[in-house]
């Protein structure tokens, strides 16, 4: 039986979905404001067919230098869930459309409500917190690091996601101290319907060389519903996730976890595990450093150049599809770099897809991720997903 690969390039929005009016978005494009600013050469890319799923998103035909190879499906994709979220896009790609609101802390300062912080101090035995805003993540490490670690306290905060984040120095405060404080404030979340909570683990001296490690965990709700990856493990068959998949779905539907963090680093564990997966497997990815490491901090020149070194890696993917493997590739929202503020940015994103018996060229334009999710669902054999429709396969197949 055939195998299936799922990779998420985080962030990557191929141009404002129609109701981005709705999130302040009109006119938001990642990987289009990308390419007019620094022209990244991605050959392997194009020939998937991401270049002609942005014409598509953008209501035209795709130019003869976006052209994609004539092996390759693609399409574009429109979001329905209510938010522009990791969790919504993520579950939506896996068949459950987030169609409630998550709850959000809205204000600017003062974020989150004296009785939740006392709650968390009391419970947790922390010294107190400092932060208490919606913030981008570097920056309050610039700002506040040098106070955590001679106060001891860590530094909590939110932005426009349904997101509690707590930020604390692995050596300083301790890695699992700083989990231990995150299950606590998962469930005093839990009543404000919060989607994550996210331990945001740091190293260094001061300001000026302050990091985020690759200990990051996020604690998530369980999906709703069933997801596809439910629906694969309760027929028999595998889902290996590798990075923080796993953490995204709360670890239900999940088979074998394999972390890993930055680009190459996910690269390399994703072609070695595919490589060696098992029949009627499916290895999911995210790779993540799109979306942190410089969407949110609208790096252009450097989304353009990670973009080019998976671009340059893309054939060492490629070449572990076994006859009859279906490869995916899409997002899960958009981050234009050249966008104000730190946030995420309602967009379409792409639907890549090779091999799988796919019918190949323009899939359309999709009115919903969960298509992704009924494709793997009808290359599997499972029974249809009650949300999207699969990409067309080849007749008689």
């Amino acid at each position: 039986m055939a195998r299936a690969l799922l990779v998420v390039l985080d962030s990557l929005g191929i141009g404002a979905a129609p109701d981005a009016g709705r999130f302040g978005d009109v006119g938001a494009d990642t990987f289009g404001h990308i390419l007019a600013s620094r022209g990244p050469d991605l050959p392997n890319l194009r020939a998937l067919g991401l270049h002609a799923a942005h014409a598509l998103a953008h209501g035209r035909e795709p130019a003869v230098h976006e052209q994609a190879d004539a092996t390759a499906t693609w399409a574009a994709m429109r979001e329905q869930s209510t938010g522009k979220d990791t969790t919504s896009g993520h579950w939506e790609m896996c068949g459950v459309p987030v169609m409630f609101d998550w709850g959000y802390f809205t204000a600017f300062e003062n974020s989150f409500s004296p009785a939740l912080l006392d709650a968390l101090v009391t419970r947790a035995g922390l010294p107190g917190v400092l932060g208490n805003c919606r913030a981008s993540g570097t920056e309050i490490l610039q700002r506040l690091g040098v106070e955590h670690i001679q106060s001891g306290k860590p530094i909590v905060y939110t932005s426009a996601d349904s997101v509690f984040q707590i930020a604390a120095h692995e050596q300083h405060f301790g890695l699992e101290r700083l989990y231990r404080v995150c299950e606590i404030a998962r469930e005093l979340v839990d009543d404000h319907h919060i989607a994550r909570v996210i331990a945001r683990p740091f190293i260094g001296d001061d300001a000026s060389n302050f990091k985020r490690t690759g200990h990051r965990h996020d604690y998530a709700v369980p999906p709703v519903a069933p997801t596809v990856l439910d629906a694969l493990v309760a027929a028999g068959k595998r889902v290996i996730a590798i990075g923080k998949v796993s953490d995204i779905f709360a670890g239900q539907g999940i088979s074998q976890s394999i972390p890993a963090s930055g680009l190459d680093a996910l690269i390399d564990t994703t072609i070695r595990t595919f490589r060696e997966a098992p029949d009627d497997s499916l290895v999911f990815v995210n790779l993540v450093d799109f979306d942190s490491e410089y969407g949110h901090r609208r790096d252009v020149a450097g989304y353009a150049a990670a973009l080019e070194r998976f671009d340059t890696r893309l054939p060492e993917l490629l070449a572990t599809r076994g006859e009859g493997d279906l490869m995916l590739f899409s997002a899960d929202h958009g981050n234009d770099p050249t966008w104000p503020g730190s946030d995420h940015t309602r967009e379409c994103v792409p639907l890549l897809a090779l091999g799988g018996a796919l019918r190949a060229g323009s899939a359309g334009l999709r009115e919903g991720f969960a298509d992704l999710g009924q494709t793997l669902a009808q290359h599997f054999g499972l029974a249809p997903l009650a949300h999207g429709r699969a990409l067309e396969r080849i007749a008689n197949d």
